[in-house]
């Protein structure tokens, strides 16, 4: 079965998170996803508070920078929310938005590099290992948690260039693709994720989950064209969708067919009825796609 879930925009106020995740939850949403966007909101406070409001949603956040973060701190973060809330918080990291990284005096010279040396960190310490790394990045000196999960975590990373998704395949266990790629652009995702599991000897599952683009409602094409062109990229059909719950679950079924996972919608910046939204993709996208 498909999971399916939506996206809480930062663009609306954190004060707003409260209803709008207790009513994913009461309408049967699967997965509300939270973005670290600077300068906006943090991801793991407002994924724990999400998760504290809700019992059964699941909170994914995607994605944390690296950069900002040391990967200590990231680890209890994340083992923090795994033993309050087994089984219901996602998380992916990922190389941040490279004039954002600028902006706080954190760019990496080289993002690959330091996003390999944080997965192999992040995962060993989530698995209760001691490690002592010096790294050209990260350095940690036989640095263990008191506190690690019972159960190692899936660690997800966001991923757009071939080196980025082969190295997700090697090093992740999931990979978190941007609402820009289409369903061609799953594939070719896919066959790079997999050329990394195969360098690495990975068998194990490896979870996509892609973003899309969607409008419903009035104007909802117009939205929806206003808000990829804002973004950068080629309105073209494949990069969203917008009208009723059949269209949607169309689309839906195009990235799956592609091999996605996980589809989030994401709603427009300017989403008139962001309770709404949650609702229509609950109550009326989710019986449409198996």
């Amino acid at each position: 079965m498909t999971a399916l879930g939506a996206v809480f925009r930062p663009q609306l106020p954190p004060e707003r998170l409260r209803a709008m995740a207790r009513l994913a939850d009461d309408a049967g949403l699967e997965e509300l996803w939270l973005w670290e966007d600077c300068f906006l909101e943090g991801g793991i406070s407002a994924a724990a508070a999400a998760l504290a409001w809700t019992e059964r949603l699941r909170v994914g956040v995607g994605l944390l920078p690296v950069p900002l973060r040391n990967v200590a701190v990231t680890a209890m973060e994340a083992a923090t929310l795994h033993r309050l809330f087994p089984g219901r918080a996602i998380l992916g990291v990922g190389h941040g938005v490279q004039d954002w990284m600028g902006q706080v005096g954190a760019r990496a010279e080289s993002p690959v590099t330091l996003l390999r040396e944080y997965l192999d960190a992040l995962r060993a310490l989530l698995r209760g290992e001691r490690v002592t790394t010096d790294g050209r990045y990260v350095k940690l000196d036989g640095v263990a948690l008191d506190w690690p999960p019972s159960v190692a975590p899936e660690i997800l990373t966001g991923a757009t260039g071939p080196r980025t998704l082969r190295l997700a395949g090697e090093a992740a266990d999931g990979t978190i693709l941007t609402a820009a790629t289409a369903p061609e652009g799953v594939r070719r995702a896919r066959q790079l994720i997999d050329e990394g599991r195969k360098a690495a000897g990975r068998t194990d599952q490896h979870r996509v989950v892609v973003y899309l683009h969607t409008a419903t409602g009035p104007d909802a094409a117009a939205r929806l064209r206003a808000e990829i062109e804002a973004n950068g990229e080629d309105p073209v059909p494949e990069h969203g969708v917008a009208g009723d719950a059949g269209a949607v679950a169309q689309a839906v079924q195009r990235l799956v067919d592609a091999g996605a996972d996980t589809v989030i919608l994401q709603p427009t910046a300017d989403e008139p009825d962001p309770e709404g939204f949650v609702r229509f993709v609950a109550e009326e996208v989710r019986p449409l796609v198996p």
